[in-house]
């Protein structure tokens, strides 16, 4: 992220300080979150500390809280080391992932089919889900902190989703992976969608809820969208653009072991190279005293109990689950209804 605009769109939304401003509560954040070392360090960019004062509006103490959170999040659930080979299963039908081309702004563009479900595991559902966001991240450009999804809604019904895999997922997304949203496409949604949609909209932030834009095929003023967004040469058939070609897992695979490989360069950069890259850290000071009872809950503790992301039940209750899903012929023939 460039701190040198008063206006940058890290969020979609006027950033109102100026550079000496942003950079000054960066550094207040630093002070509140103290010294680290390792992944956690290489986490907290100026970037990244951004993006989490972006979501609580500004507000220092507010910010920290919720990146300490993350951090010790991430310290326990490690969405780092997930890797290619430990969510495959959720992978197969092609129900998210990454795709070869970005937007015209070089965003990463994860693609979504709910039609494409195949399991009733919601710890698998959303451990596949940081998969991607990973992913997503970490094939970035340098110059961007956000990401656009795609979400196909042909052949939907309201058996394809859950209540409860969409409750963990905007939980999972919104309190660390703020501010990665820049767009999201919801493709030719049927009006079927619009009570769940009415469902989930309270569970998502005002902010977050803005960037959801309905797109219809039969709508010119939709299409002058996806031609304002993409290379309608390199976007999906299901998209409105050129590229035909089906989602093949096993080419999907080979390139998400590579990605493993370059995922795993990026965190095992030594302690040096993250300090160095970090130039206004603060190591005085390492943490401030509690002013009022928000600051309660604020020290970094990272042997603290489970999240309660990990859920106890490892399948949704069956009024939230897709029915059929444990058959392996129903399994073939959601495959083939994706491709």
């Amino acid at each position: 992220m460039s701190t040198g605009s008063t206006k940058a769109t890290l969020n979609g939304f006027e950033n109102s300080l100026r550079p000496e401003e942003e950079q000054n509560k960066i550094n207040e954040m630093r002070k509140l979150i103290g010294p680290l070392s390792g992944k956690l360090a290489l986490y907290c960019s100026d970037a990244s500390i951004s993006r989490y004062l972006m979501a609580r509006s500004w507000n220092v103490k507010k910010a920290a809280k919720m990146l300490k959170a993350t951090l010790k999040w991430r310290s326990e659930y490690k969405p780092d080391e997930i890797r290619w080979d430990n969510v495959a299963s959720e992978a197969e039908t092609g129900k998210i992932y990454r795709s070869n081309y970005t937007d015209k702004q070089g965003r990463t563009v994860l693609v979504m089919r709910p039609r494409c479900q195949n399991t009733k595991s919601v710890k698998g559902q959303i451990k596949y889900l940081v998969y991607c966001m990973e992913n997503a991240v970490v094939n970035l450009p340098e110059d961007q902190e956000q990401m656009v999804w795609l979400i196909d809604f042909h052949g939907f019904n309201l058996s394809h989703i859950s209540i409860k895999v969409t409750k963990e997922t905007a939980h999972v997304l919104q309190e660390h992976y703020p501010e990665r949203l820049g767009i999201a496409i919801l493709y030719d949604a049927p009006k079927i969608f619009e009570p769940f949609w009415k469902v989930a909209k309270p569970f998502l932030d005002p902010k977050t809820a803005s960037k959801v834009n309905f797109v219809y095929s039969d709508d010119p003023n939709s299409k002058k969208i996806m031609e304002e967004l993409f290379d309608m040469r390199l976007l999906e058939s299901a998209f409105g653009g050129d590229d035909k070609a089906d989602f093949d897992i096993n080419k999907y695979a080979e390139r998400m072991r590579e990605d493993d490989k370059k995922l795993s360069s990026f965190w095992e950069k030594d302690d040096t190279s993250a300090l160095s890259a970090q130039p206004t850290v603060v190591t005085t000071e390492p943490s401030l005293e509690p002013t009022n009872s928000e600051s309660d809950s604020d020290a970094l503790d990272v042997k603290v109990d489970k999240l309660s992301l990990d859920v106890d039940e490892e399948e949704s209750p069956i009024e939230e689950t897709l029915p059929g899903t444990d058959s392996t012929n129903e399994n073939a023939d959601r495959l083939k209804q994706c491709n």
